[in-house]
């Protein structure tokens, strides 16, 4: 093998090590059996973090989500990928809501769970 072969090949392994996250000793086959939303409504609730600090102290956080926040569903957020996109989407269907006979102002509609 040539020098510069030799170098393309180990510039390419550090650039692969580089990019990725997980590490040599982490066992990928032992990782499954996850559960998609096994803590959803407890996180909707709010949560406790607890900060091991280096002087032995522990500190204690509450969060809880803000005001107005909503959580999206998975195959939602594929479409609506930040709150801009949310904002502009909902903001095209408040003139349809207002216009629809019977509807108030601000009154809700019943959305439907699947995307077609």
């Amino acid at each position: 093998m040539n020098f510069t072969l030799a170098m393309k090949k180990v510039i390419s392994e550090r650039a692969a090590l580089q990019n990725d996250d997980i590490l040599p000793e982490y066992d990928l086959k032992k990782l499954r059996g996850g559960v998609r939303g096994k803590h959803y409504k407890a996180y909707r609730k709010g949560h406790t973090v607890k900060i091991h600090k280096a002087d032995g102290t522990v500190s204690i956080q509450y969060f809880q989500p803000g005001e107005g926040s909503v959580l999206l569903e998975p195959e939602v957020r594929k479409y609506f990928p930040d709150s801009d996109a949310v904002n502009n989407a909902l903001r095209c269907l408040i003139p349809l809501m207002q216009s629809k006979r019977g509807l108030k102002k601000g009154k809700r509609l019943a959305a439907s769970k699947s995307l077609t």
